[in-house]
């Protein structure tokens, strides 16, 4: 066994919880990140999916902000010019930004009119923290991602959207630009590009595995509660942490698994289906961790009240029904079969 420190290990318990504190900890982990691109097999899929789900154990909302970082150098990755794109990943490694900002914010499209950028993203998560943000935008030539220069067109964040009860330093604000200057954005792709698959859907697996890094997260302060408190030889306890255990062991199985496809066919079904196993596997977490640790753990200086209600703001990820319908569709396609 190497005696060689793990450097990750070394890096997450020293990153600042505020605002400033997320960026130096998003550059430090960019170092890390163990595939660039495209993970090319089975292997180095489960090397970055491991990579977030530690980093989702200790942290959530600094997986989230590593999470769209890796999709956004992915897609630049996937779809710039080759040229433009090892400037960009040049950036990044000296220390730029980067995320996805595509949820839509109601009423005010992102668009190019007159060659400025106009309306805005909701969703936005690391706000003030970025240096570069990804963002869909209807454009003369139809919808198509648009890279934009956060420090060239600053946009106006509403800081006082993201009232919620978790994953507040995420910095996951509302934002809008009024005529940001051509200069500091450019179109990346082809139109349709963002949603080609199996890229889209299957880039779940990314923020899945996140999550499964919090349900260890919860077992794991569950478990330091239990030895700190003296009741780790309780029976009644006992038998909550070891369904906790089995339910933290799932999760992770579930990833594992579906890593084990990458890209064979029906892989984005698997992945929906992973999606709806680890959330399910969440939520019965979260109710042991309340059942085991009790009123302790919904103090808001314990621990475990953090990783809680982390864990449930980011479980909540768009249109779960429609990935309870595609799993359907495709047990009944036979597309997904159990097996063992």
């Amino acid at each position: 066994m190497s005696g060689t420190p793990d450097p990750l290990d070394i890096l997450l318990p020293t990153t600042g919880t505020d605002t400033p504190g997320m960026g130096r900890a998003l550059r430090a982990l960019h170092g890390l990140v163990p595939v660039e691109g495209d993970p090319q097999d089975p292997a180095e899929m489960l090397a970055l999916l491991r990579f977030l789900y530690r980093i989702g154990r200790r942290d959530l909302p600094l997986a989230r902000l590593v999470e769209g970082h890796v999709d956004a150098l992915q897609i630049i990755h996937r779809y710039d010019d080759p040229a433009a794109a090892d400037r960009v990943l040049a950036s990044a490694a000296s220390g730029a930004l980067f995320g996805v900002w595509n949820a839509a914010l109601v009423g005010e499209p992102l668009r190019v009119t007159d060659g400025r950028l106009y309306g805005g993203k909701s969703f936005a998560s690391g706000a003030g923290i970025l240096t570069h943000a990804i963002a869909g935008a209807d454009t003369p030539e139809g919808h198509r991602m648009l890279l934009v220069d956060l420090a060239a067109s600053a946009p106006e964040i509403d800081r006082t959207w993201w009232n919620v009860v978790g994953m507040e330093r995420s910095q996951t604000h509302v934002v809008r630009w009024n005529g940001a200057a051509p200069a500091s954005f450019r179109t990346i792709g082809a139109p349709g590009d963002y949603v080609r698959e199996p890229f889209f859907s299957g880039g779940a697996l990314r923020f899945v595995a996140c999550h499964a890094g919090g349900v260890a997260g919860v077992f794991d302060h569950v478990r330091n509660h239990l030895l700190a408190t003296g009741r780790g030889g309780d029976p009644h306890q006992l038998g909550r942490i070891a369904e906790l255990y089995g339910t933290a062991e799932a999760a992770a199985d579930a990833v594992r698994a579906v890593a084990a496809t990458w890209p064979e066919p029906g892989f984005v079904e698997r992945v929906a289906a992973a999606r709806l196993a680890v959330a399910a596997a969440a939520e019965r977490a979260i109710t042991l961790a309340q059942q085991t640790v009790g009123v302790s753990g919904m103090f808001v200086a314990h621990p475990l009240s953090a990783a809680m209600t982390n864990l449930m703001v980011y479980l909540r990820q768009p249109a779960p029904d429609a990935q309870r319908m595609r799993v359907g569709q495709a047990a009944v396609a036979a597309v997904l079969v159990p097996d063992l």
